[in-house]
């Protein structure tokens, strides 16, 4: 086994896709890649449809709670190795100064919170951004070390959502 890294995913509410990504990475990172989520302007909580489809695919959501990404800019905060932004928001906005200085990469994909479907339509946005996540992230937690550092890393992890392009929401 390499070395550890933490990831950070970030969104403008840090209610769905940010959260979604942070239980994802936790499980298929196995131990060796930790997943972290915030936002620059989180919700109260957690979108209910996020929680509900996480406990389904049977993920522990009894610790997830909305934050913002200045709580990983404190002193005994985890030092940060990956930044990725999920929606466009809040890759547009000048990010808070990251201590250790780590990599970032814009993967953007539709928001399921934002869905204008009533009811399963909701559902299944949800399932749809949960379905690419995973498949990111399981591409991301397959990668050698050194592809999660150094200069070539955001080239490398930018790849991931070509690979896995978001589609039509």
């Amino acid at each position: 086994m390499g070395r550890e890294f933490n990831i950070l995913v970030l969104c403008q509410g840090n209610s769905a896709r940010s959260i979604m990504a942070e239980v994802i990475i936790n499980y298929v990172g196995q131990g060796r890649i930790h997943g972290y989520s915030a936002g620059s302007h989180p919700k109260a909580q957690p979108h209910p449809i996020a929680l509900a489809l996480l406990a389904s695919h049977g993920h522990d959501t009894s610790q997830l709670r909305s934050k913002s990404w200045l709580a990983f800019t404190e002193p005994g905060a985890p030092k940060v190795d990956v930044v990725i932004t999920v929606c466009d928001e809040a890759a547009g906005e000048a990010c808070p100064y990251f201590p250790g200085g780590p990599v970032a990469v814009h993967w953007g994909m539709s928001d399921p919170a934002a869905s204008q479907s009533e009811g399963e339509g909701d559902r299944l946005a949800f399932e749809r951004a949960y379905d690419l996540l995973e498949r990111r992230l399981r591409r991301l937690a397959a990668l050698p070390d050194e592809a999660l550092q150094g200069p070539a890393a955001p080239g490398r992890l930018a790849e991931i959502a070509e690979l896995e392009p978001a589609g039509p929401a």
